[in-house]
């Protein structure tokens, strides 16, 4: 009987996980909107005019630890050197719609 009723919260625990909707749910229309007022003015094209070899490109992003949407929205909410902490000017849903557009641009090259 124990094993029956393990094996039954189991298969729950992951129809939950499966079927429930996920809270990181992203919007790259919306990031690509919220990068054009907020990031563009830098990182126009995906490059960097204030340090040219901290782009957004593939490579790049990649050398510096930053190729996942969590290490993108890191950079986003804290910010670093010349780049300025964005955790009071944009929500995390926000961060995260960016974060899924900087990934999606940098896979197409930024074309």
């Amino acid at each position: 009987m124990k094993r029956i009723f393990a094996f039954v919260v189991m298969l729950l625990t992951i129809a939950n996980l499966v079927f429930s909707p996920t809270a990181l749910a992203v919007d790259i229309e919306n990031g690509a909107k919220l990068f054009s007022s907020n990031c563009a003015a830098c990182h126009m094209g995906g490059g960097n005019a204030i340090a040219k070899e901290m782009t957004l490109k593939k490579e790049a992003l990649a050398a510096n630890g930053k190729d996942t949407a969590e290490a993108i929205v890191a950079q986003i909410t804290k910010g670093k050197n010349a780049m300025p902490a964005f955790e009071t000017r944009l929500n995390p849903e926000q961060r995260e719609d960016i974060a899924a557009y900087v990934l999606a641009q940098a896979a197409k090259d930024w074309k």
